[in-house]
């Protein structure tokens, strides 16, 4: 039994942060393109603007931050993992939207770059993954879970 009076009371993974240039322009990337459905999209802070999205169903979301909350756009990290049921047939969608992705998706006897770095690789990743990136190259992986 876990000691509550030396643990937190955190119970889930709330928002992940993705800065980008232009919400309005991820929004419609996000919405239109990865079928996400806005959460949250209010003014706050003298003037500054909060946009939550999410995956249909997700208890999780991502919120698109302006760069003023202290992070440059883009860059080779990778921000969160998504899971899907069939990464097929997501590859083929997203390639087909002209979305900025792996050609190939990694699988056992395969390569893919690093998590944080693309300076390292990871071979033979399970399950079958890929990296995709939005429309400020901010960095995410699919994953097909087993």
């Amino acid at each position: 039994m876990t000691d509550t009076a030396n643990t937190t009371r955190i119970s889930q993974v709330g928002t992940v942060f993705v800065p980008v240039a232009d919400q309005d322009r991820a929004l419609g990337f996000y919405l239109d393109t990865l079928g996400f459905e806005k959460r949250a999209d209010f003014s706050y802070g003298g003037g500054r603007r909060w946009i939550e999205v999410a995956p249909p169903g997700s208890a999780n979301t991502i919120s698109l931050v302006p760069p003023s909350e202290g992070e440059s756009v883009g860059g080779d990290e990778t921000r969160c993992a998504f899971a899907t049921a069939d990464i097929e047939a997501d590859h083929a969608t997203l390639r087909a939207s002209g979305v900025d992705m792996d050609a190939e998706i990694a699988r056992t006897g395969k390569r893919r770059p690093g998590l944080v770095s693309i300076e390292v690789s990871v071979g033979d990743p399970v399950p079958p993954q890929f990296f995709f990136r939005d429309t400020d190259g901010n960095r995410f992986l699919i994953v097909q879970p087993d």
